[in-house]
């Protein structure tokens, strides 16, 4: 009896603590690459571009694990997971967005690929056993609101493709599934060995894709093909993913995409004021909900 009382008085673990600046630095990033991306894609194909990208990021970020000591033998299994990462992550989830915005705008990619975190939300309970609430049901029913008004004003007004629209749609999915499966599995190895490798993977799950594909299709070198290749480079490969993986090694989930609802907008933004993409009223009626919806649902509990 006084061993139950004693164990009933020791306090629950405290959820980890948010990295609010990474969160904030790492949105700013990933919202950003979608322009840079569309600049790139309009001289080179994008699985090719895709597979040149990765190698070089695998590349540096393997030469920092080793700077860093943390190159070290892994076990099969590791291999397996940072594999699997590396196929969903990247090769899945930037090999069908990129292709999908061969015909769709770069800030319609970006609203639809930033609802990411309702769909985390949704599915961390029953996957991860953290906590779904009824405010994260609320910003998921937001969240999908906001989505279909958007969806809705840009698909009828004939602003862009279905296809391209069902693909970045599967990218979604892809990096759903890769954040998950990272949550339930985080490799225990250097941060950049680890995205380097899932990198390296990414590439050679690209490779004969774009070998059969587009090995017949012209490349253009420009200015514009190899700033935008650089930063995306050592801005969004290197700094965003390692930015992301930090962040959901330190913070749950759902509250690792705490400021996420900061990227529709910064994504119809920098669409706008890089590419002059257009911005209609309707896709600033649907980011309201989405936004709400997002921060709704990544909103730690009141208890923590």
């Amino acid at each position: 009896m006084k061993t139950l009382h004693a164990a009933s008085a020791v306090p629950a673990a405290s959820p980890p603590p948010v990295a609010w600046a990474p969160i904030a630095l790492f949105c700013l990033l990933w919202s950003s690459a979608f322009a840079a991306a569309k600049i790139a894609l309009r001289d080179c194909p994008p699985l090719t571009l895709l597979t040149v990208r990765f190698f070089i990021a695998a590349a540096l970020m393997i030469g920092l694990a080793w700077l860093t000591g943390g190159l070290r033998r892994l076990a099969l299994r590791q291999w397996g997971m940072l594999a699997a990462l590396g196929v969903l992550n990247n090769g899945v989830y930037l090999g069908l967005s990129w292709t999908g915005m061969m015909t769709v705008s770069s800030a319609f990619a970006a609203v639809i690929v930033s609802t990411n975190p309702l769909l985390i939300g949704a599915l961390a309970g029953p996957l991860l056993g953290e906590r779904v609430g009824w405010r994260k049901v609320a910003g998921l029913c937001l969240g999908l609101a906001g989505v279909a008004l958007v969806l809705r004003s840009r698909l009828t007004g004939g602003h862009e493709d279905l296809h391209g629209t069902l693909l970045v749609v599967a990218a979604l999915a892809a990096l759903v599934g890769g954040t998950l499966l990272y949550k339930r599995h985080t490799p225990d190895s250097n941060i950049w060995l680890a995205t380097g490798l899932q990198s390296l993977f990414g590439g050679l799950a690209l490779l004969p894709f774009a070998w059969v594909y587009e090995a017949h299709l012209p490349v253009t070198f420009t200015a514009s093909l190899f700033w935008s290749m650089a930063y995306m480079i050592v801005a969004v490969s290197i700094g965003g993913f390692g930015l992301w993986f930090l962040i959901l090694a330190r913070s749950s989930a759902t509250a690792a995409s705490a400021l996420h609802f900061l990227m529709p907008p910064l994504g119809l933004l920098f669409g706008w004021l890089v590419l002059a993409e257009p911005v209609a009223v309707m896709d600033l009626v649907g980011i309201v909900p989405i936004a709400l919806g997002i921060w709704m649902a990544t909103r730690p509990p009141r208890s923590a």
